[in-house]
Parts: structure tokens; C-alpha cells; sequence
């Protein structure tokens, strides 16, 4: 839906330096459009480079009004509030953005194409992408996937929001550069965003999710030597329901496990303690394996999330990592993800 032609604004109120704006910082890290601007009217005027690392000149803006400046033709929701739902007054910048004659994507659980006060703005040529749909025709997960003959890579994780997501499409970047063919299958709402296609795993039932996951795996598996799955949630997480229905709908045959450095805990879930890598590697490999029934499926590669760390810093704990479980390693938003590529293949 999101092309190179379009021109993007990011609606981002306190997801700039907040932690409720992953999908709008994913954007502005890999979205095909021209991202023009961010709202935020928390930093307005300030410097996205130096607060989010991001390495694109994008000026952030306090409202959709001086937005409008910048000559955007969409404007992408890219902040997750509190359940899902919409405030009233980011429905008056909506608004004003949709009578401007911008078009809408909207990653929220809540449903904007079919709201009165948006709808009535349309003009022809105007569209409400609400990214969050459950897929049509599903059926019960069956483990057709494994008899593919591509590869498959499913990024996990020690927790939910640590880089599965961006690993994966800097694992696809390098694909591209080496001209492999390969596809990243997009299992959440940023992700579709930048793929145009996928699945919103959230939204999906859950007695059909390893079904939805297993549906858009059939559909590219013989057209592509290697697909890259987004990884969701944590099978360490106690609310996640995500990891299970990946692995099988999935049926992987390598896996990446992401880490964000200095973690020792679920972030929602101080309680709950991050194990050794190696045990976590351990963990995911045993439950993929599934006692044999799914095949010999292991971790092949770690892809740490450093943060705002030094490179030096960085470094250093790739060296930890690799000798702590014998993996190769590497931070693949810094550093490209040749080391991760070179360990599937």
C-alpha cells in the first residue's frame, strides 16, 4: 500500500523517546515512501538523528497542521496508545489531515475506514488502510510448510519490542545486495507497512493463528529460495501468545535469536528473569524441534540490539556472546547482517 512515490507523515506524540513508538520508528528507519515529517509535539524542532539514531533528515513538527507544509499525501499512525484506542484529540489531527486530502494507515486494534467523522472527508483517491484485519479463509495450522524446499528463518526472542523486526529486514537488505531471492513475510502491523503484505498476528483468533501464519508461508515458499519471518513476542514472556504459532505455522528451518544488551528481565515483568543465552538458545531450539516431530531445527546465529551503546561497547558483547555459546553474532542494525546471512547458508 505504502509506495515509493508516497509522500509520508508519522503521527508519533510522545513515541519519539517514549516506548510506544516502535511502528513509527520502524517507519522512519525502513519505509519505502519519503518520509517528509514527524509529529510529535513533545521534541518539535528537534533533531530526530541525534534523539532516535536514525540516520534521516526528517524535521518533527507539533501538529498535523504545520505538517501540512511539507506536502504530505499520507499520514501513517506510528504510536501504539493504551489499548488501542484513539484520543480525542489525535481524532481532531485526523481529521484535519484527511480534509487536507491525505490518506490514512492505521496500525491501532481500533478501526478508522468505516469511522463516521473520517469517512465523510473522503475524497476520490483517498483511502483508510487499517493494517490490523484477521486474514480471510483461514483454517486450522497443519504443518504443510515443512514440506517446502526454501529455507525459512523465523527471528525470536528473549523479549517482546528488542529488534526481531528490524534484524529481519536488514537480513533482507543483505539478501538483496547479494542477490539472493528471498522474501520478509510481515507478521505485524509495522512490518506490513513496509511489506505491503502479511498477516497481524494480533488480530487473528487464536485457534487460527498457526493456520494464518501457515497461509502466507504456502503462498511464497516455492517462489523464493529463502523467506525471512518477523519473529513476535517471546516464548519467555508470560503474555505472549505469539512464538507458538509462528514455529508452526512456520515449520522454520533455521532461527535467529535476538537480545537486547544489558536486559536481565522482561521489560512489563521485572520478576521474570532473562536466562543465560545459551539456555534460551536451548529453550527455542527444543521447542522447535517439538521432540522430532517438526525436524533438527536450531539457532544458527544471535543478533543483539545495542541501543544507544558505543560501537566499542558493542563489540565487546558480540566477542561475550560468541564465546559464551559458540554463535555467531552481531548487532544487524549497526552492523549489517552478513554474520547472519553467512549463518543460515
Amino acid at each position: 500500500m505504502l509506495k515509493s512515490s508516497h509522500r509520508l507523515a508519522v503521527l508519533l506524540h510522545g513515541g519519539i523517546t517514549g516506548v510506544q513508538g516502535k511502528t513509527g520508528l520502524t517507519l522512519l528507519r525502513y519505509s519505502p515512501a519519503q518520509v517528509v515529517c514527524a509529529i510529535d509535539r513533545e521534541v518539535a524542532g528537534q533533531s530526530l538523528a541525534d534523539l532516535t539514531g536514525i540516520d534521516r533528515d526528517v524535521p518533527i513538527v507539533a501538529e498535523i497542521a504545520t505538517a501540512l507544509q511539507y506536502q504530505p499525501d499520507v499520514l501513517a499512525i506510528g504510536i501504539a496508545p493504551s489499548g488501542g484506542i484513539i484520543p480525542d484529540s489525535w481524532l481532531d489531527e485526523l481529521q484535519t489531515a484527511v480534509a487536507a486530502g491525505l490518506s490514512i494507515v492505521n496500525g491501532l486494534h481500533t478501526p478508522l475506514a468505516n469511522h463516521p467523522q473520517l469517512i465523510n472527508l473522503l475524497k476520490p483517491g483517498q483511502w483508510i488502510w487499517d493494517v490490523r484485519q484477521e486474514p480471510k479463509g483461514l483454517k486450522i495450522g497443519t504443518g504443510a510448510a515443512k514440506s517446502l524446499l526454501c529455507q525459512r528463518v523465523l527471528m525470536v526472542g528473549t523479549d517482546m519490542a528488542i529488534g526481531k523486526m528490524s534484524a529481519a529486514l536488514e537480513l533482507q537488505r543483505t539478501c538483496e545486495l547479494r542477490g539472493i531471492k528471498s522474501r520478509f513475510i510481515a507478521t505485524g502491523q509495522a512490518g506490513m507497512m513496509i511489506s505491503g503484505e502479511g498477516v497481524a498476528l494480533d488480530a487473528v483468533r487464536v485457534d487460527y493463528a498457526a493456520g494464518a501464519i501457515e497461509q502466507v508461508v504456502l503462498r511464497h515458499g516455492n517462489d523464493y529460495e529463502l523467506l525471512i519471518i518477523e519473529g513476535q513476542g517471546s516464548l519467555l514472556h508470560p503474555g505472549s501468545t505469539a512464538t507458538l504459532p509462528l514455529i508452526r505455522g512456520s515449520q522454520p528451518t533455521h532461527l535467529i535469536l535476538l537480545h537486547k544488551i544489558g536486559q536481565e528481565t522482561i521489560r512489563n515483568c521485572p520478576d521474570v528473569k532473562i536466562p543465560p543465552l545459551l539456555e534460551v538458545v536451548r529453550l527455542y531450539e527444543a521447542v522447535a524441534s517439538c521432540a522430532g516431530a517438526f525436524g533438527d531445527v536450531k539457532v544458527v546465529a544471535i543478533a543483539l540490539n545495542g541501543g544507544k551503546l558505543p560501537d566499542d561497547v558493542v563489540r565487546a558483547e558480540i566477542d561475550l556472546v560468541t564465546a559464551a555459546t559458540g554463535l555467531p553474532c552481531t548487532d544487524a542494525v549497526r552492523f549489517g547482517a552478513d554474520v547472519l546471512l553467512d549463518a543460515i547458508f
